[in-house]
């Protein structure tokens, strides 16, 4: 059975074992002398992710050309090519050698993309490291300015909206913002001074981060009404 989430081409595939007189997913398999796993892949559209020989048989099974193959069963584009009726042994071992070619060139593609994501977020976890004490102190000393326009400090808030921006980006948002009254949460809250139950009202000393659903740092915060950060 092909999980909801996955693409189906079993309606393809029928279609391509009616000529050949193959009744069924299991024949084919064992017609062409692969597993029925590989016949699922088939059916899943993941001709790209399989290896070259078993494509080689499936193709002889059904009597079409690797290239056909590869271009009903997946998303990859191959480029027609016009070939005679029933090809020669060196053409099918050339075919066979360009199929595995592309197939290699699409698992090289995939592990490149999978590479740059891993370095990009290994990137952007050293930076946060890098700024983890500005980044837990920063909104509280900004609030604490906030509090006191004729304060020197207040001009260099806009300086800073720059890097907010780019966390935004990233994703990164905070939990709350310094200063705000919310109900006790033991999973986004940590407490700096007293006792509180889940749902006492705290007041936020120093905020937390998220990003998506993970989370990075606890808000900090105090229960009850207390003394201004």
């Amino acid at each position: 059975m092909i999980p909801t989430n996955s693409p189906d081409y079993t309606h393809q595939l029928r279609s391509l074992m009616q000529p050949v007189g193959v009744s069924s997913f299991k024949t084919l398999a064992q017609k062409a002398d692969v597993s029925e796993w590989q016949v699922r892949q088939l059916r899943q559209g993941q001709a790209t992710q399989m290896r070259a020989e078993a494509l080689i048989k499936l193709s002889q099974a059904l009597k079409i050309s690797l290239l056909e193959l590869i271009s009903t069963f997946s998303q990859v584009a191959l480029e027609p090519e016009v070939r005679p009726v029933s090809p020669t042994v060196s053409e099918t071992g050339l075919e066979a050698e360009l199929v595995a070619v592309k197939l290699e060139y699409e698992r090289a593609q995939a592990q490149l993309a999978q590479q740059r994501e891993a370095l990009w977020q290994e990137f952007q976890q050293s930076v946060l490291q890098a700024i983890e004490s500005w980044l837990l102190q920063w909104p509280t000393a900004a609030y604490a300015a906030q509090q006191n326009p004729q304060a020197p400090a207040v001009r260099l808030l806009p300086l800073l909206r720059p890097i907010e921006t780019l966390l935004q980006q990233w994703g990164i948002e905070a939990i709350a913002e310094v200063g705000m009254e919310l109900p006790y949460d033991p999973t986004q809250h940590q407490l700096m001074e007293g006792t509180a139950q889940p749902g006492d009202r705290v007041r936020v000393r120093y905020t937390g981060y998220r990003r998506e659903e993970k989370l990075l740092y606890r808000a900090k915060v105090s229960p009850g009404v207390v003394a201004k950060p």
